[in-house]
């Protein structure tokens, strides 16, 4: 029964790296909501945090096992399975879906996101002067950032490293998209869409054989690309999991007030009612990327009208908070099991 259990736990572990790597993706959406509603974004931040100077001793002295063990490898290793998987195939679906029903896929996030307000402020009971101040303070963060601009793409490799660092904190920071990030920084589409792309083919390429790939300077500048962008993640992951780590244990409530108003304040980047605005050159025409798409400049929000989409639209948001509080009552029912 026992070992039921664990391939159970090691299932859902895997599907929740899918939810993460698929929220991640999404511009507005947090990664780290997923986690903070699931149940484990503080073992996650925890786990991060042993990637320090004591684990690499262990990973140059040949001690993987210990290694491995000291980090939490298998919970590591599953969720980012997870998310890694969702980028070439959940990730996929979405750009789907949202080519095809844009407004009903931004509603089940907008109600995903109001259900993760409930489920973190339901059992949050310090409100006090500070933590009200930084509730306020995440709020006006998330709002301020949804209505910046986007900067022009930019592959050059430091600018990518750095992309890569700030990119995680929507792991990191429920609430604080990391995609929506790279959109302001003007490298979405390089890093999350091309480069994913590019890797993707070779991938396909090489279990093909065929290495024509490496007379491709495109396709070679892609990789490189990709390659600086994950070192950055990386960095990012385990410098922020330090950071946070230390604010959790020494200004939990204020961490979790903050937070929670950068859930707040991500609804303006979700509302689901939205008219996307793209940069036009001085001849009227399209501003193009590398994969010539059109730039996005921002979005223009607007007030549902009573229509049968819209109707639709709502229902779906209540679908969204669903969603939250039934994986709600699945942590739940997993902590009454393991208890």
């Amino acid at each position: 029964m026992q070992s039921t259990r664990t391939l159970s736990d090691k299932i859902f572990l895997l599907l929740k790296g899918l939810g993460m790597g698929a929220a991640n993706k999404v511009p507005g959406v947090s990664g780290g909501i997923v986690a903070f509603v699931a149940g484990f974004y503080e073992e996650f931040i925890y786990s991060l945090k042993k990637i320090n100077g004591k684990s690499l001793k262990l990973l140059i002295n040949g001690r993987f096992n210990s290694f491995y063990r000291y980090i939490n490898g298998r919970f590591l290793v599953l969720l980012f399975s997870g998310m890694i998987i969702s980028y070439f195939s959940v990730s996929k679906i979405l750009d789907y879906f949202f080519a095809h029903f844009e407004l009903y896929v931004w509603s089940v996030f907008f109600g995903m996101i109001i259900g993760s307000i409930y489920y973190i402020n339901k059992d949050f009971k310090n409100w006090n002067i500070k933590t009200i101040i930084g509730l306020l303070v995440g709020i006006t963060i998330g709002i301020s950032i949804s209505f910046l601009d986007p900067a022009m793409e930019n592959d050059n490799l430091w600018f990518v490293f750095f992309c890569g660092i700030i990119s995680v904190s929507g792991m990191t920071l429920p609430g604080f998209s990391g995609s929506f990030i790279l959109i302001l920084l003007g490298n979405y589409v390089l890093l999350l869409v091309d480069s994913v792309n590019a890797l993707y083919d070779t991938m396909f390429d090489i279990f093909s054989g065929n290495f024509d790939f490496i007379e491709n300077p495109v396709r070679i500048r892609m990789l490189k690309v990709i390659s600086v962008f994950t070192l950055g993640s990386i960095v990012g992951l385990v410098s922020f999991s330090h950071l946070i780590s230390y604010v959790l244990k020494h200004f939990k409530n204020i961490t979790l007030s903050v937070i929670m108003g950068f859930i707040i304040g991500s609804l303006g980047v979700v509302w689901p009612w939205k008219k996307t605005i793209y940069k036009t050159l001085e001849d009227g025409s399209f501003l193009l990327d590398s994969a010539n798409e059109k730039v996005i400049e921002n979005y223009e929000r607007y007030m549902p009208e009573f229509s049968t989409e819209s109707f639709i639209a709502m229902a779906y948001i209540v679908f969204g908070i669903l969603i939250v509080l039934a994986l709600e009552l699945y942590g739940q029912k997993t902590r009454k099991i393991n208890v």
